[in-house]
């Protein structure tokens, strides 16, 4: 089968665009060109190309299709103008009903004629984020200046050029020549196929291979950084961005000046990374190195020696840098930087940055007293975790808040809870994070994510299937795996309430207007709280059952809890879900849930037919077979024990009594006729299947269980 090379040929091109544009390439020629690909095409990408080959069809032949014409009747002129449209005659018509109909059959395309008419649509209509237009008057676009098109079928170009109109596309045609490294091996060659290409490419010192020059720039730098008995800070990201700044990669080590080892090691290491994509070493027991590691596009003459040294002078003018903005906010107090903070507008709709940390001193407070942490030292933390926001050091490196704010801390003598709190209140910012354990930490990191979540929520941004600016999906995210992985007893409804207390004069302050209160009936005892609360609560237990479900667990025992008793202590609501589970797993569980089961659609069925719902108040009287009476007994011992269970959190425990229950229930449903003739006699029963339904809801809604 004919074998399909494509490559565009520009300027170098942004890394962090590469890898999705080829993806883009593969799908819109797949799009355009399905009828003839036999298998996905391998895509390729670099610093300056993308490209894919791919196995084709020599042809293909499109579906027959039908196209309705005028009615029947309809004058000559209108069934005329039809067929010149088509380009048909009257022979191909055929009636159908009240219609003329036109069957049209299917066309064999050509894949050389396919291919060029395909690639230069794509080219014109390509969805970079970002794109330019350079030279002379064409409209066409690219992320880059666009230098090349390889288009070759069989090792045949494919004739077409990006003309459009009066557009001249930049002279730009298919051709069969691509070029290799800038420097080492400049020019342009011919190429016949994709093993040629490759190959070409890798003697003019290109790899072609993103994962492939990943690879070399790992391994190299880690090897390098072996012979020395150092190793490197794992940092993916950045070995994905230099490969796609590299053609022919070179690792390299150059030395740190001594004079900069007292900064702090992610000051160094941010410095490293985001002005110079350099990568950063360590010692054995995890000290920083005096070392760090480059990776060179060129082989030097010299051994990379020259470049080195370049470099080594462009470190040392960047960690002077950091070390002014170091020794500059060092001369002032974290609280110093809290009045600039006023000016610092949070969200137009939120207030300032220091309306927030007022908010959040509240809040950390609020939660340290339920949680056994120290009030005070909780307060601390959280009036001083945003201060760092106003220093030199993070107005320079963003990526450094919090991480400042704890060395700052330290500086001037802050207690070691409050510094660790104010260093990771942020966290977890990924999955792959560990969250804050320490008492202190965890108040200040709960009240930072639920004040950002009930602010949010509160002025109405929430997150939508297609966006969240604001990250609160990350926000509620955070808030569970705090809240179960240092398997905190919080009830979170107080908590919001007590945020939006704050919240709700800075959103007027910000406003101009009063903040409108509505409140929602929660919980038990009539007990009123606020209605974002609620949503916030509904939105955490929906992130719970995403969450759960990547675990592998049963995210459905989760809702079916949810549906008996709303629950805003998270880790009750969890154990109360395991104990389900299990529960529903065991052979007693399975069969009492298909009884239950059998139950709902009794009654749903009856319900429907009756026209009005029967409740759990049967009669005792009434009850004529032993069964019935067997199973009101046992439903009465059972719903006594299970409330009593369940208000004692002795989840277990209510699942025992519950098992109670199979085998009056399977006796009941093999002997007793719910639908008997006597109409009192039905009555009573389909009551006795609503206390059954009822007792059994009062621990989980299992209706929502699956089967």
């Amino acid at each position: 089968m004919p074998e399909l090379l494509l490559e565009l040929f520009s300027e170098e091109i942004p890394a962090r665009m590469q890898a999705r544009a080829a993806e883009d390439l593969a799908r819109l020629f797949t799009e355009r060109c399905a009828a003839l690909i036999e298998a996905p095409p391998r895509i390729f990408h670099g610093p300056r190309r993308i490209g894919l080959a791919a196995t084709l069809r020599a042809s293909a032949t499109t579906e027959g299709k039908e196209e309705r014409g005028p009615r029947i009747g309809a004058p000559d002129a209108a069934l005329e103008g039809f067929l010149r449209k088509h380009g048909a005659t009257r022979e191909a018509l055929k009636q159908e009903g009240q219609f003329w109909i036109l069957a049209r059959p299917g066309e064999t395309i050509e894949a050389r004629a396919l291919v060029a008419a395909a690639v230069p649509a794509i080219i014109r209509g390509f969805p970079w984020p970002k794109s330019m237009r350079w030279g002379g008057t064409s409209a066409l676009v690219w992320v880059r200046p666009l230098k090349r098109v390889l288009c070759l079928l069989d090792g045949v170009t494919v004739p077409f050029d990006l003309r459009a109109g009066e557009d001249d596309g930049h002279g730009l045609a298919a051709g069969d020549e691509t070029e290799g490294h800038r420097i080492m091996a400049p020019g342009a060659f011919a190429v016949r196929g994709f093993e040629d290409y490759a190959a070409g490419l890798r003697a003019r010192k290109v790899v072609l291979d993103a994962a492939e020059r990943a690879a070399l720039i790992r391994d190299g730098i880690a090897a390098l950084a072996a012979a020395e008995g150092l190793s490197v800070v794992p940092d993916e990201g950045l070995v994905a961005e230099v490969a796609g700044l590299v053609e022919w990669p070179v690792p390299l080590i150059g030395r740190i000046d001594d004079a900069f080892m007292d900064l702090p090691p992610e000051v160094m290491r941010t410095t490293m990374r985001v002005n110079q994509r350099y990568f950063a070493l360590r010692r054995a027991d995890g000290s920083a190195a005096p070392r760090f590691a480059l990776v060179a596009n060129i082989e030097a003459p010299d051994g990379g020696a020259a470049i080195v040294a370049g470099n080594e002078r462009v470190l040392r003018a960047r960690l002077a840098d950091a070390r002014f903005f170091w020794d500059l906010d060092r001369r002032q107090r974290l609280e110093d930087f809290l009045p600039k903070l006023d000016a610092v507008v949070f969200h137009a709709k939120l207030g300032t940055q220091g309306q927030r940390v007022a908010r959040l001193e509240r809040l950390a407070r609020f939660i340290a007293e339920r949680i056994g942490a120290d009030p005070a030292l909780a307060a601390r933390a959280a009036r001083l975790a945003k201060a760092d926001l106003a220093s030199g050091m993070v107005g320079e490196f963003p990526e450094l808040q919090g991480v400042m704010g704890r060395y700052y801390a330290l500086h001037q003598g802050e207690p070691g809870d409050v510094a660790e709190a104010i260093g990771a209140h942020y966290r977890p910012l990924g999955p792959g994070d560990a969250v804050p354990a320490e008492p202190v930490a965890i108040c200040v990191a709960l009240a930072d994510k639920l004040d950002q979540l009930a602010g949010f929520f509160a002025v109405g941004e929430k997150p939508t299937g297609s966006g969240d600016p604001f990250a609160l999906r990350r926000a509620a995210l955070g808030v569970i795996r705090i809240v179960r992985e240092n398997r905190l007893r919080l009830a979170l409804v107080p908590v919001l309430d007590a945020a939006m207390v704050p919240l709700a004069a800075d959103i007027g302050a910000a406003s101009g207007a009063p903040y409108a209160h509505v409140k929602h009936p929660f919980g038990q005892g009539g007990q009123r709280v606020e209605a974002v609360a609620i949503e916030i609560i509904d939105f955490l237990t929906d992130r719970l059952r995403v969450q759960l479900r990547a675990e592998g667990t049963r995210h459905d025992v989760v809702t079916a809890v949810l549906g008996a008793t709303p629950d805003d202590d998270l880790n009750r609501l969890l154990r109360r879900a395991d104990a389900v589970r299990a529960f529903v797993e065991s052979e007693a569980g399975a069969n009492l849930l298909a009884a239950h089961r059998r139950a709902a659609n009794i009654l749903r069925i009856e319900e429907k037919r009756d026209g009005h719902a029967y409740d759990a108040g049967y009669e005792r009287h009434l009850l004529k077979a032993h069964e019935e009476e067997a199973l009101a007994e046992a439903l009465e011992a059972a719903a006594k024990r299970i409330a009593l269970d369940l208000d004692a959190e002795d989840f277990e425990r209510a699942m025992e009594a519950m098992a109670t229950l199979r085998a009056p229930v399977d006796a009941f449903f093999d002997r007793v006729i719910v639908n008997d003739p006597t109409p009192e006699l039905r009555r009573n029963r389909l009551r006795l299947l609503a206390r059954l339904r009822a007792t059994m809801d009062a621990v989980a809604d299992f209706s929502k269980i699956e089967a």
